[in-house]
């Protein structure tokens, strides 16, 4: 009997010395090493990898995307790569030269053109009586057709206007800030990263369905807080925030700036002005990274209030929660100023 005790117990000793060598000379299935452009794209990214891996972020919170200037180990991040995820060369012209030469094996993901993705082209001027009014009726249909159907997000509207002088030309790259277009983007990147990442694929959708269904909740939330106020007149410092005015049917009449990289003239800055008495002027939003003297300049002399608004969330911590938390923000520190009057 004790023979037999014995025997047995050497079989299973071996059986888990074997186990145990097979997993020792069998490496890890691998997960890809990810790069992200922007801080709302590495928190999308990083909600799909919870759990199996962490995107690195190659332009730091608060920095400009538009001229950038890369540390050794962001130039490391993107050379080790295997997948980048970024907006496009719209938002970082320089990121497309740099991943040329710093990541030409890697896969590239430029979100803005990936095929479902809302796009709306940059506006000549942020004025009432500019705004085609066609085009955003028709984006309206898209939401209705979005609130039904959150599957299908093949629709795309250009929206492109043919004005002369435009200070921009092409796609306004600031997409990220219609949620609808971050749901989207989370199934984008949960694929790619499963054909990347198959023995994690189920993670990876996982964590995207979990986002979206978040985004779904956010959006509903966002609609209800801005109703009151969607109606009420601002000003912002660029433009860069259609995306959310024209999913939440938000009222900017105008911009002080047309560019990220020039002041404005002191004719549009007298534009502006008149524009804050003509169309009741609520508020006047600066940014962290901009001048706020001429939001002075425009504020003085009127009845107008002043927020910050920013669409990179440069004071919101890295991560997961970081989007959910972006467009918070944005809605809070709207609703707060347009709803003092």
């Amino acid at each position: 009997m004790l023979d037999q005790s014995l025997s047995a117990f050497v079989r299973q000793l071996r059986v888990a010395t074997m186990v145990m060598l097979l997993s020792v000379a069998l490496p890890a299935v691998a997960v890809p090493v990810v790069a992200t452009d922007v801080t709302p794209v590495h928190s999308l990214v990083s909600q799909v990898m919870d759990g199996v891996g962490e995107p690195s972020l190659v332009i730091q919170r608060g920095a400009s995307p538009h001229s950038y200037s890369m540390r050794p180990s962001e130039a490391a991040a993107l050379e080790n790569a295997h997948v980048v995820f970024w907006v496009g060369e719209e938002l970082t012209p320089w990121l497309d030269r740099a991943l040329g030469s710093l990541a030409p094996d890697a896969r590239q993901v430029a979100l803005l053109h990936t095929e479902g993705t809302r796009r709306h082209a940059f506006r000549e001027r942020v004025l009432t009586d500019m705004v085609d009014h066609d085009d955003h009726d028709h984006d309206h249909g898209a939401e209705e057709h979005d609130a039904h159907d959150h599957g299908d997000h093949a629709a795309e509207v250009d929206g492109h206007h043919d004005h002369a002088g435009h200070a921009h030309e092409g796609i306004d790259p600031h997409a990220w800030l219609d949620p609808v277009n971050a749901r989207y983007w989370l199934g984008v990147i949960a694929e790619t990263l499963a054909e990347e990442d198959p023995a994690n694929a189920a993670i990876y959708r996982r964590n995207a369905e979990a986002g979206q269904a978040e985004i779904d909740g956010l959006v509903e939330q966002v609609r209800g807080e801005v109703s009151p106020v969607h109606e009420q007149a601002f000003i912002v410092f660029h433009d860069a925030y259609q995306y959310y005015e024209r999913r939440f049917d938000m009222n900017t009449v105008g911009a002080i700036s047309l560019s990220d990289a020039t002041d404005p003239s002191p004719a549009h800055i007298a534009d502006i002005r008149e524009i804050v008495g003509e169309y009741d002027v609520q508020c006047v939003f600066a940014e962290p990274q901009f001048n706020p003297a001429l939001v002075d300049t425009v504020l003085n002399g009127t009845s107008a209030r002043t927020g910050v608004l920013d669409p990179l969330g440069s004071d919101i911590a890295t991560g997961p929660d970081f989007y959910p938390t972006l467009i918070r923000q944005l809605t809070d520190r709207l609703v707060s100023c347009l709803g003092e009057g």
